[in-house]
């Protein structure tokens, strides 16, 4: 019909004809969004805090038997390069932008306010799931996210940086940094928060997500038998608090009674018998740098070596299970048929960590509280060792085995050093990607995270868009290495890149490396101490050739402040807790004042945490003809890395304080007509709260208990967030949660009011311990 009114509206896209009826029209469809032709599934496994050689194929005496079938059939990118700590480097895998450009320069828990660190992906920036998904792929998240401040965590927030607003059709894991192995403190599936009180018997969040991955597939296949997917699998592990299985553990018993110097040995032999390093490479004896320095295992005591050895046990069962997991994700693919039509990535986001300090910790979160703190803070609370790898505590290994994860390197995760930017590789394509007879599959080509999706994409041949929701899309940094992973001879395409964190700074060029090590100090962080290794002949950064060649440290230097304003690095910060700073609407925001209605989902851990972080607080409990025979737990926060709660049982009223695993209770008993219970806290500069607990009724005030000079718990916990009316998710008291659950209060518990009050640590303290703690849960 060619005479359309032109006031209508609606028709000015449709391909067919438009009469008054049907019989005088023709239908139309759009074009299908399935791709052309049988695109390859892509499967991008990405594990946390992995050190270079913890896996079997990059040297590990740790059993792999599954990325083990990757190498063998695929590629192991023996000089891969990323970025030092986690949420830039998954910034930059998924959008092959670099990490500042991107606005993730660091961890994605502030907002201090300047572009390289939005630390939320900016609206022209392209990700890879949207590139798939508009190529006609499915696309499926499961695992850690970390991609969003800690602000935008809660309900209501902005979910611009979630997965399902980044390109993703689903998503199940956690927003957080890292999260408890047995008790996840808040688990999201797609955009919403999954409202769980208590985890049923046996969980194991590896397990679930990887049940999560399987069934999504699975689904995928029942429902459409062709189309392609890509599933990004980002895993909790490694990193802490460690905690595995008891079945698990079992089989890694007595494998680290040589040390970690002998292990270190072990492992650089492997690597140089399977081609990662050319006989006769050097190798960095050993980390001596204060705070970076790991004793000789020999000069260890025997209870030392002991408890020492548990850690690592502890260690090779997470990568046992992520191995496990790996090898159900094989399985299915292998059983579908797909398993050589589908590419699959192995690798990891930073290096090993040497977050736990030189003695290792089984209080995770008290490690992480450096500075100002009182001299009698309990950096490793000392629990029964049996407990070591268990729900009932949170561990992490002296940072020895952090030198042993990363070798042949030095340094760790959060430096620019090899140590904390040099990771496994393996990628894996039987189809489109074979092997010839006589080609190991090793190449010691120089690549960078950013490369993996241009990499990805250029396997697939699926074409970039270049808009992103009517903008211009932002231009991509990383470079396609399909070259090198067809041919060893091939030159890598990739010549230069930077580095930046916390100060740390470096510069690879064609062989050559700038390194700088920050000592913290703030006056120095624009004042680098250049060190320059030729990664050619000496990759694990053995001697430093600077005083030799001046006119190359000259050269690279000017070349890492170019590229530094080139790609949004500036300003370094030279002010103490800068980088941890916050919107000034949202620091008032969370910190007012809220009343929680029993029967509320469990509040966001960030939320609940600014309700009390260095201040004053009061938490009134609102009773409603409370009977004498009533019990429960009235309020909770927290779980057995730190936390509180007050609960009433056999007309007692209680309040246990868990200061990073050690519990006090105090008590008495709950008058009858009671209408209010009041906790009260009242901090003072040196990191402590004085608590006090009065129960209002009939009869007036009394005070019920008291508990002074209490650690308060501060950095990354409590954890897990405010519950009314049970201990919800992880126990802040383990041996009530043995009696009697999560000991719901009956419906004459009605709400519970936070009040904060005044801050009382001094601002120096608070950023100190803030941006220590935020590194670490990176």
């Amino acid at each position: 019909m060619n005479d359309i009114p032109e006031y209508a509206r609606g028709y000015a896209d449709f391909g067919g004809t438009i009469g008054r009826t049907t019989s005088e029209s023709t239908a139309w469809w759009p074009d299908d969004d399935a791709a052309d032709g049988r695109r390859p599934n892509i499967v991008v496994v990405l594990v946390d805090d992995l050190g270079y050689s913890d896996i079997g194929p990059f040297g590990a005496e740790i059993p792999t038997p599954n990325i083990d079938r990757l190498a063998d059939s695929g590629y192991r990118l023996s000089n891969y390069h990323t970025t030092p700590v986690c949420s830039p480097a998954r910034a930059a895998l998924l959008t092959g932008v670099n990490p500042h450009r991107a606005g993730y320069g660091s961890v994605a828990n502030s907002d201090p306010g300047f572009p390289g660190l939005r630390l939320e992906l900016a609206d022209d920036v392209l990700t890879l799931p949207e590139i798939l998904r508009e190529s006609g792929y499915a696309t499926f998240a499961v695992g850690k996210w970390h991609l969003v401040r800690d602000a935008d965590m809660s309900p209501g927030r902005s979910r611009k940086s979630w997965p399902l607003q980044r390109g993703f059709d689903s998503y199940y894991g956690s927003l957080e940094g890292l999260n408890s192995f047995f008790h996840p403190n808040q688990l999201i599936a797609d955009n919403s928060v999954v409202d769980v009180d208590e985890y049923p018997e046996g969980y194991y969040v590896t397990d679930d997500l990887t049940d999560r991955a399987v069934s999504q597939i699975k689904a995928l296949r029942a429902h459409d038998a062709d189309k392609p997917f890509f599933l990004y699998f980002a895993h909790i592990a490694m990193h802490g608090p460690h905690q595995v299985k008891a079945d698990g553990l079992d089989r890694h018993r007595g494998r680290y009674a040589d040390g970690w110097d002998e292990v270190r040995r072990r492992r650089f032999a492997r690597q140089v018998a399977d081609g990662l390093f050319a006989p006769g490479t050097p190798i960095r004896e050993r980390n001596t740098e204060p705070g970076y320095d790991a004793p000789p295992w020999d000069d260890l005591s025997d209870d030392e070596k002991r408890r020492y050895q548990r850690y690592q046990e502890v260690y090779a069962a997470l990568v046992d299970s992520v191995d496990q997991s790996v090898g159900r994700v094989l399985d299915l693919l292998d059983d579908l048929g797909e398993l050589d039509d589908t590419i699959v990535v192995f690798t990891s986001d930073n290096g090993g960590t040497a977050e736990g300090g030189a003695e290792g910790t089984r209080s995770y979160f008290s490690r992480f509280v450096h500075g100002p703190v009182p001299p009698d803070w309990e950096p490793d609370v000392p629990h029964d060792e049996e407990l070591i790898g268990s729900a009932e505590i949170g561990v992490h290994y002296p940072r020895g085995w952090g030198q042993a994860s990363n070798t042949p390197f030095r340094f760790y995760k959060g430096q620019t050093f090899a140590g904390g930017v040099r990771v496994p590789f393996v990628l894996s394509w039987p189809g489109g990607l074979a092997r010839s007879g006589d080609d190991d599959g090793v190449r010691r080509q120089f690549a960078y995270v950013t490369d993996l999706a241009p990499t990805l994409l250029d396997l697939a041949g699926v074409p970039t868009p270049g808009t992103r929701h009517g903008l211009a899309a932002a231009q991509r940094d990383g470079v396609s290495v399909v070259d090198v992973l067809r041919s060893p001879d091939a030159a890598s395409p990739r010549t230069e890149q930077y580095a930046e964190f916390g100060g740390h700074r470096g510069f690879y060029r064609d062989g050559w490396k700038l390194l700088s090590l920050h000592d913290d100090a703030p006056e120095h962080v624009d004042r680098p101490r250049w060190e320059l290794y030729d990664v050619r002949s000496d990759p694990a950064e053995t001697t430093d050739v600077a005083a030799e060649h001046p006119d190359v440290v000259a050269e690279l230097a000017a070349a890492w402040d170019r590229a530094a304003w080139h790609n949004t690095v500036f300003p370094l910060f030279d002010s103490v807790g800068d980088q941890i700073r916050r919107r000034p609407s949202e620091a008032q925001r969370f910190a007012s004042s809220v009343r929680i209605l029993r029967g509320t989902p469990t509040l966001e851990r960030y939320r609940s945490s600014r309700l009390i972080a260095y201040r004053d607080f009061d938490v009134d409990v609102e009773l409603r003809d409370w009977g004498p025979d009533e019990e429960g737990v009235l309020v909770a926060h927290g779980d057995v890395q730190g936390g509180y709660l007050l609960v009433v049982e056999d007309r007692t009223l209680t309040f246990v304080y868990n200061a990073y695993g050690r519990v006090s209770r105090v008590s008495g008993p709950l008058p009858d007509g009671t209408g209010r219970v009041t906790l009260s806290a009242r901090a003072s500069a040196d990191v402590r709260w004085d608590f006090t607990i009065v129960a209002a009724s009939d009869q007036g005030e009394s005070v019920i208990a008291e508990l002074p000079r209490a650690v308060q718990l501060v950095g990354m916990a409590p954890w897990t967030g405010v519950s009314v009316g049970l201990d919800a998710r992880g126990p802040v008291d383990s041996d009530l949660r043995a009696r009697r659950g999560v000991f719901r209060a009956p419906a004459s518990l009605v709400a519970v009011t936070y009040t904060p009050g005044p801050v009382r640590v001094p601002v120096d303290i608070r950023r100190t311990i803030d941006d220590r703690a935020a590194d670490a849960a990176d």
